[in-house]
């Protein structure tokens, strides 16, 4: 089994993003039954409720409350958890561009959590990225 790759150059020019079609939300409920029930894409229990990122259908049809309706970008790069500066010069680029991200790690990928109204000028900056590292 493989740990992912840690090699920053490597990772930036391999990363090959690719935008999700849904709209997110990141909505918060403080029923764990439901939580679960929803199928979430990402599920974090922090002491005032549990955070949910899901599709903004489902959040609407349950009536959870919710904020930033996004797109997912995932990179397809197996990263390790453990990569140094991988995700810092992601987001440096797209701040650059000023372009918000809030990125979630999980085993194999990273992925990236971009305003839905900003997802395509993501996917270029990212385009960019690979081609010119140093930016």
């Amino acid at each position: 089994m493989s740990n992912g790759t840690t090699n920053l150059p490597k990772l930036i020019a391999s990363m090959q993003p690719e935008l999700q079609p849904h709209i997110y939300v990141f909505a918060k409920t403080n029923d764990k039954t439901l939580a679960t029930s929803l199928n979430p894409i990402m599920q974090f229990q922090e002491p005032e409720a549990t955070t949910l990122i899901l599709r903004q259908t489902i959040a609407k049809k349950h009536s959870l409350d919710h904020e930033f309706p996004c797109r997912m970008i995932t990179l397809k790069i197996h990263s390790s958890l453990q990569a140094v500066g991988f995700l810092a010069l992601i987001t440096s680029h797209l701040a650059k561009h000023n372009i918000a991200v809030n990125p979630v790690s999980g085993f194999y990928h990273d992925h990236l959590f971009i305003a839905h109204d900003k997802a395509e000028q993501a996917m270029t900056a990212l385009a960019e990225l690979t081609t010119n590292p140093i930016s």
